[in-house]
């Protein structure tokens, strides 16, 4: 047990950061960079690796004529993906110079899994895993701080600066995620001393608009913090966006924003024009007051399910052929799992819910509040859901290989390398640290066995199955509950008085890696229909 524990401490590192500390008005100035601090299986063959992306992304910029790139060198525990993208204002030249000044940054980052740099004119990253291409917080080994640079210059007329101002970072944020490619540069005439202002905001390419839309309500609110300065930068992992009163980009580059902000504002023109009397304005009053109360209700479950998106029913009917028997990938305590391919053809899980039980939609609804605010590569990653009358869905990130299980005494025993087994072990034991220790609250997941983790096609390893996940209060080091979990799997305490901590699962990590090591399961039925632990 205390093997458990030191393998679990040695995983909790502290990343490194740097921020440009002489800003100009050089258009591309160096922003900001992060060097992450957890180590590699070789250096020297991570960065080979790392090497080789970067020439592919120079040469995919320049041979495709592009402004965004990714690359990936694979190799056995060294694998290296990478991703580059310029603002859409520049050429190709000038965003494969931009490219090479981040290079030259991140070469300072010797000996950890990943880094960024990011410049006014682009952004360069890599990892040891994929998962960033499209979501780009999946990691745990990151500085999260949003980085903002305000100007030291005052604006002539501060108040009237300030309103004008406000209001075009308003409609930035609005318009980002709705614009092409997410990406919007834009001039505006200010009242105060007759100037003109440009603002630019682009979010990483491959996000969805619920991140993107995310990321820009970030920047609108820490871009105000700069006013009234005549400029201001954001930055961070899924997003920038800046505002100046100097130009940054050529007047024939600017974009009309005004088509996709009608929506609001004619909203606000009827409602404005709206008269009569008393009866017409007490039912005006009315609506605006249950207008109020949804707004205020649609905003608690956007925070509760922040990044997950809603599916129509029908379209995953449609997606897994009528919930087919052929598209079953595995039968859970609550449901079924089905594979999917959906209308854009990316392939899916969905965990359909036997809504029979009781404590189903319950269930269901912890679950989604629960997935939806875990983003860690280890973890199984909720995509999206769908309630619609009895039919509770689960839209999950889709494991080519599987579970474990399958590797170590089904059809593919035997086929696991140590080194694979090795990373697999080392993996879970990050996901279980990120749910015991670096998630806000404490989450006991109490059902961890090597079918409940599954294999990507790199054979990374990722938790899944949060049906019997718990949170932990943070002020009690122990809770007495219920039994649920897998008998062989389970700490005696807990199966035997219900007592509950994160020691439930770490001795369940215990028999896990035991069954990776050995190849044998920790239970097994005898003739007499007996089973054993």
């Amino acid at each position: 047990m205390a093997a458990l524990v030191v393998l679990l401490v040695l995983l909790l590192t502290k990343p490194g950061f740097s921020q440009s500390n002489d800003r100009d008005n050089n258009t591309n100035s160096f922003i900001a960079m992060f060097c992450g601090s957890n180590a590699v299986i070789s250096v020297p063959n991570f960065i080979k690796n790392r090497n080789s992306t970067y020439n592919e992304l120079r040469r995919r910029l320049l041979s495709e004529k592009v402004l965004y790139a990714r690359a990936q060198a694979l190799s056995a525990g060294d694998s290296v993906f990478a991703a580059a993208q310029c603002r859409n204002y520049i050429s190709v030249d000038q965003c494969v110079a931009c490219v090479d000044a981040g290079v030259s940054k991140l070469v300072n980052c010797t000996s950890g899994n990943g880094a960024y740099a990011s410049f006014d004119n682009c952004f360069l990253r890599y990892e040891d895993f994929a998962d960033f291409y499209n979501n780009p917080y999946v990691t745990e080994d990151s500085n999260g701080t949003p980085t903002v640079i305000c100007g030291n210059q005052s604006a002539p007329q501060p108040t009237v600066f300030n309103q004008d101002v406000d209001r075009f970072l308003s409609d930035l944020r609005d318009a980002t995620p709705k614009m092409s490619n997410f990406y919007v540069a834009s001039t505006r005439q200010i009242a105060s001393g007759n100037a003109t202002v440009y603002v630019t905001a682009q979010c990483i390419e491959n996000i969805n608009k619920a991140t993107c839309q995310t990321c820009m309500n970030r920047a609108y609110d820490k871009l105000n913090d700069c006013l009234p300065n005549t400029e201001g930068r954001f930055f961070d992992m899924g997003c920038f966006a800046r505002y100046s009163d100097t130009p940054f980009f050529n007047d024939n580059q600017t974009m009309d924003i005004s088509s996709v902000l009608k929506g609001n504002s004619s909203k606000a023109a009827v409602i404005g024009a709206a008269v009569g009397g008393v009866v017409l304005i007490f039912l005006i009053l009315l609506s605006w007051l249950l207008y109020r109360s949804w707004k205020k209700s649609k905003k608690t479950e956007q925070a509760e399910f922040e990044g997950a998106i809603r599916y129509n029913y029908k379209d995953l009917q449609l997606a897994t052929n009528n919930f087919s028997e052929e598209n079953i990938l595995g039968k859970g305590g609550f449901g079924e799992v089905y594979k999917a391919v959906l209308e854009d053809n990316n392939v899916v899980a969905v965990k359909k819910l036997l809504v029979e039980h009781a404590r189903a939609k319950e269930e269901f609804e912890n679950e989604i509040r629960l997935i939806s605010n875990i983003h860690h590569r280890n973890l199984l990653r909720l995509l999206g859901w769908s309630i619609e009358e009895s039919y509770l869905l689960l839209v999950l990130e889709y494991m080519p290989n599987g579970s474990l299980d399958r590797f170590l005494w089904g059809s593919k025993r035997g086929t696991l390398n140590w080194n694979q087994r090795y990373e697999i072990i080392f993996g879970i034991a990050r996901g279980l640290a990120h749910l015991h220790d670096e998630f806000h609250v404490k989450i006991i997941h109490r059902d961890i066995k090597s079918s409940n983790i599954l294999l990507s096609d790199d054979f990374k390893p990722k938790i899944a199955d949060f049906g019997l996940a718990r949170f932990h209060p943070e002020d009690l080091t122990h809770v007495s509950t219920k039994f649920a979990g897998t008998l062989g799997y389970t700490a005696p305490e807990y199966a035997l008085h219900g007592v509950l901590s994160e020691k439930v699962d770490t001795y369940s990590f215990g028999i896990v890696i035991l069954e990776i090591i050995s190849g044998k399961r920790s239970t097994e039925v005898k003739s007499d229909n007996m089973e054993v632990v």
